[in-house]
């Protein structure tokens, strides 16, 4: 309460809000309780609540906008890298089927013993280049014949199989990976059946 004066009346109350103090020259310090009147003063009126409350949906929408941009980024950066793979493959596979006919001269020449000297050391080069790119052949004799990998150039009956089998190797495939490049070119031989006989019907 404030003091009273004779007549009844309150005193006004001086308060110095002066920051450097007049006699001493140092900087004042506020007190950190303040009166009740000031804190009043401070406190955010009923009316702030509605525009706190909007700032904060307006703040989770930034935030959910921004999480979405966010993974749509990254789902584009994971495309752009698989693109980009495929592409590299693409161009990679494109090379080498184009250089399929000179590793058949070469395996021709080597068959025929005229792989020697010089073109040796060429065809040893350019067969380890091209498996470290990831060309690799396939089809050997006595394979069992499967036509997602084999390309049947002829095709004759044997006692000596018991399945479809790829009797002679006409021209080797390829693959990079798992993709194939070329169908290995064969001679395919089937059981031999005996037919049945007209006669043993009646």
């Amino acid at each position: 309460m404030r003091p009273l004066r004779e007549n009844g009346h309150e005193e006004p109350v001086i308060r110095d809000n002066r920051k450097i103090d007049p006699e001493t020259g140092e900087v004042r310090v506020r007190a950190e309780n303040d009166s009740a009147e000031q804190v009043q003063q401070q406190a955010p009126p009923e009316e702030t609540a509605p525009a706190v409350a909007e700032l904060e949906a307006q703040l989770a929408e930034r935030t959910a906008d921004l999480q979405r941009v966010q993974a749509e980024y990254q789902n584009y950066r994971r495309r752009v890298e698989r693109d980009r793979v495929a592409v590299r493959e693409q161009a990679t596979a494109n090379v080498l089927v184009e250089l399929l006919p000179v590793l058949d001269d070469i395996g021709r020449a080597r068959d025929h013993g005229e792989l020697t000297g010089g073109f040796l050391a060429v065809a040893e080069s350019l067969e380890s280049v091209l498996t470290k790119l990831g060309l690799s052949p396939f089809g050997q004799k006595g394979d069992p014949f499967d036509p997602m990998i084999h390309e049947a150039m002829t095709h004759s009956y044997s006692s000596d199989v018991t399945e479809p089998t790829a009797v002679e190797v006409l021209q080797l495939g390829y693959r990079m990976g798992e993709r194939i490049l070329r169908p290995a070119r064969v001679a395919v031989a089937e059981p031999e059946d005996a037919p049945a006989s007209d006669d043993d019907d009646n």
